[in-house]
């Protein structure tokens, strides 16, 4: 690990953005339960997929009494109310699909939903920060971890989630040396860049390794046919083309993406350190996704931007060693976005192929787990981005800053040794010890 910057003035640190030592942007020992006034809201979250199965929800959503925010006082409180609120808003909007969606959320949650969301600096709608970020404890002393809420997809749901909250825990030592590269930036100390850049690689490489783990523990029908509509929201969504109408709030709709990978936090910091510039329609989507994080990770990212140029500094030194490791973080970094691409062909692109079969067949039936899947999601991401088109040209956009090496330079470093994510390899064994 690169050695502390201590000879800058003003050193560039993680602590004003809530970023923790252990688990990054997931926060951490999430609480499980709400002060005792909230039961309301936990007795219905903790049963959202049985109530939607039942076709009940709706019915106990409504019946649901108008509590004050007031006595909400930790942030911790706040997310797991946001959470909370969060999968109640999805269950009650798709219950029934997308040929029966509702115009209007009820006061009774609409309200809260909306104040909860203002102190955090969140929309009112389930996002990255929420599923992933905030929705898990551990199951037994050992570790084993386990969702707070769910939603319909059983095992699949289970293993999407734990996935990607494994994808963001290998990144962990990747966001710990952010600073150490912008103080060895700020300071020329190459070296210091070198190591930093080198932690930042392996980390890469193991958040691709996680990825793969979603084709272990995610049924790609499931997850088309089940799991994506209630990751949807209601902008740039034929099934709502209206948006949705906050009770009590305003009496226009308001539109809001639905859940996305693009809400990580983790990308768009690897992205404005590298320097990656994106092409202007996914740039736009892409900024825009910044406004469902948590205001202080949002934050970071646009502090990283503000740094001197990586990638000048870089070509600056002409360092062969330096070059070397800036070179090798794009190559990890395009590689895991060339995965992604490959995991969305598999749980998105393969399937909506064979719903548009069964369709042109005229078999509407529920006997494949695909034909459930609601049209309106075919050629998007449920961000609501062409999916497939915008994850290629981002992945294109990363290769272009490449650093040209020679090809003995790039086989030393992409060979060389490679430590073990020991944080990320022990939650890795605690998650698959478990029947996902």
């Amino acid at each position: 690990m690169a050695t502390t910057i201590t000879d800058s003035h003003n050193p560039f640190s993680l602590d004003p953005y809530h970023v923790s030592e252990e688990f990054g942007f997931i926060l951490p020992a999430p609480l499980t339960e709400l002060p005792p006034y909230y039961q309301p809201w936990m007795d219905i979250a903790q049963h959202v997929t049985e109530l939607i199965y039942s076709h009940t929800l709706r019915s106990h959503i409504l019946k649901m009494p108008l509590l004050n925010t007031q006595f909400l006082e930790s942030h911790r409180e706040l997310r797991l109310a946001h959470l909370a609120l969060s999968v109640m808003t999805m269950g009650y909007v798709w219950q029934e699909g997308e040929n029966d969606t509702v115009k209007m959320l009820p006061c009774n949650l609409a309200i809260p939903y909306w104040k909860v969301s203002q102190h955090l600096g969140l929309p009112p709608i389930l996002t990255h920060a929420d599923a992933v970020l905030a929705n898990w404890k551990k199951r037994d002393p050992h570790g084993n971890l386990e969702l707070l809420v769910t939603l319909p997809g059983g095992d699949s749901v289970r293993g999407f989630f734990m996935v990607t909250l494994l994808v963001e825990l290998a990144a962990v030592p990747a966001i710990k040396s952010i600073p150490l590269v912008i103080n060895g930036v700020q300071c020329g100390d190459a070296e210091t860049v070198t190591r930093a850049l080198e932690e930042i690689s392996q980390a890469m490489e193991g958040m691709t390794d996680a990825l793969k783990l979603m084709h272990a523990y995610v049924k790609p029908e499931v997850f088309y046919g089940i799991i994506r509509i209630y990751l949807s929201g209601w902008k740039d969504n034929s099934s709502m083309p209206a948006g949705l109408v906050y009770e009590g709030i305003q009496a226009e709709p308001m539109e809001y993406s639905g859940g996305s990978a693009a809400q990580s936090s983790l990308l768009h910091c690897f992205d404005e350190l590298l320097g990656v510039k994106h092409e202007e329609n996914c740039g736009a989507f892409l900024t825009r996704m910044r406004n469902y994080m948590p205001s202080s990770h949002k934050r970071l990212i646009q502090d990283i931007s503000l740094q001197p140029s990586l990638r000048g500094f870089v070509q600056q030194e002409a360092s062969e060693l330096l070059t070397e490791a800036f070179q090798l973080c794009v190559t990890k970094l395009t590689a895991l976005r060339s995965y992604h691409i490959n995991v969305v062909s598999r749980f998105i692109t393969v399937p909506a192929a064979r719903a548009r079969q069964l369709r042109s067949q005229g078999n509407s039936s529920q006997e494949e787990t695909v034909s459930r899947a609601p049209t309106a999601l075919e050629e998007t991401g449920t961000g609501g981005s062409g999916i497939m088109s915008f994850l290629k040209t981002v992945r294109d956009r990363t290769r272009d800053i490449s650093m040209p090496l020679d090809n003995r330079a790039m086989q030393k470093s992409t060979n060389g040794a490679r430590p073990q994510n020991t944080q990320y390899t022990t939650h890795q064994k605690h998650l698959q010890s478990n029947t996902l």
